[in-house]
């Protein structure tokens, strides 16, 4: 515990924060592939947490947190399965323009 009014207080290095100093120098044509490929990776990233209904989640539960990965991946797919079915392979993604 600590007296301090504020709480813990943690310093970063900045050779610790590769996202203020990520160690290649912005504007190069290195820093450019890179962040394209961050880019791409953080979307998808994103839109899985939001197929699996994580990214909103309000309980910390463990047990309702398993039950809910379960019942994204069963829906998950189910959806793969019914847009390779009827040859829409553009609706892997979402389960939301398929049952539209």
């Amino acid at each position: 515990c600590t007296n301090s009014p504020c709480g813990r207080m943690i310093y970063i290095y900045p050779e610790k924060n590769l996202r203020a100093y990520p160690g290649i120098l912005r504007g190069t044509e290195e820093w450019d592939n890179t962040y394209k490929i961050r880019t791409v990776v953080e979307r998808d990233i994103n839109h899985m947490k939001e197929n699996l209904c994580l990214a909103g989640r309000r309980t910390q539960n463990e047990k309702t947190l398993h039950a809910d990965l379960i019942l994204a991946g069963i829906t998950q797919l189910i959806t793969v399965v019914l847009a390779d079915k009827i040859k829409h392979h553009e609706y892997i993604r979402s389960v939301k323009p398929l049952i539209a």
